[in-house]
């Protein structure tokens, strides 16, 4: 009988994090951190993203901050150099910041949806491929690795009033089927997590402008709403998505790629 894979160990493994100072990136650089593995904090808070850096290295564990505009090729350039150079290698990017800018469709501007995709979208793109790079056995210490990216219940599902938003993390997920296709053979695996509402700083403005395109802007009714549409009852907490996360960067899932792992409390299959 073939022996099951259990390993969640990530020790010593080497990830980047982009939109690390804060929300669910900030809590997956804690925990990964914790958990033994090295940890390059990416984003463009840098005050914040150094703290993080500090207080993770304050506690025995090993981590870095890099200034990164994800929309920036060269911020990417560099950070998978430094990255590179501070732990001699990359297993594990974890694709995850973002923006959500929900509007009528009829009242958003071309500026607003081309921010939006820029971030969400091209902003995965130039991280995957510059990861990429550095991961395949033809790259600096490349020795394959595990591509997360960071998509949305709103990337699977249409939700009124959040097209662009809708549009821009279904993009992702089908970007990422289509990398993992491309870049199985070279031991590469690259998956979407797809969190439903969860309590971070965006999750409370994706509540209030629910709240505002259907309880004329009262937070707690859009609050209740979301909670009483979701199976579970609630709204996600970030471990919920972190543990998702750290599941896809371990050996456990060595043979999973291609694939969304959807963490919504049941939301989508209603």
């Amino acid at each position: 009988m073939t022996k099951q894979k259990t390993n969640f160990d990530v020790n010593g493994k080497v990830v980047l994090i982009s939109g690390a100072a804060r929300g669910i990136g900030l809590d997956c650089a804690r925990s990964l951190a914790q958990a033994g593995a090295k940890i390059m904090l990416a984003d463009i808070l840098d005050e914040l993203g150094k703290d993080v850096a500090r207080s993770i290295c304050e506690q025995g564990r090993e981590a870095a901050f890099c200034t990164l505009d994800v929309t920036r090729e060269e911020d990417w350039q560099r950070g998978i150099a430094a990255t590179l150079e501070a732990f001699g290698g990359l297993d594990v990017l974890i694709n995850n910041a973002g923006i959500e800018i929900a509007k009528p469709l009829l009242q958003m501007s071309v500026e607003e949806w081309r921010r939006m995709h820029s971030i969400n979208v091209e902003g995965v793109f130039l991280g995957t491929k510059h990861a990429l790079a550095a991961m395949t056995s033809e790259g600096r210490e490349g020795r394959g690795g595990s591509i997360i990216n960071l998509s949305s219940v709103a990337g699977l599902v249409g939700v009124p009033g959040f097209a662009g938003y809708c549009a821009s993390k279904g993009a992702v997920r089908l970007f990422s089927k289509a990398v993992a296709a491309e870049f199985g053979a070279m031991n590469i695996r690259v998956n979407s997590v797809h969190p439903g509402v969860t309590r971070t700083e965006m999750g409370d403005k994706a509540v209030q402008d629910v709240a505002n395109l259907i309880f004329g802007g009262d937070f707690e009714q859009g609050l209740n709403f979301i909670k009483s549409s979701t199976p579970l009852g609630r709204i996600g907490e970030t471990s919920d998505v972190v543990a998702a996360v750290h599941f896809l960067a371990s050996d456990a899932a060595c043979y999973i790629t291609g694939t969304e792992l959807v963490v919504d409390g049941g939301i989508s299959a209603v």
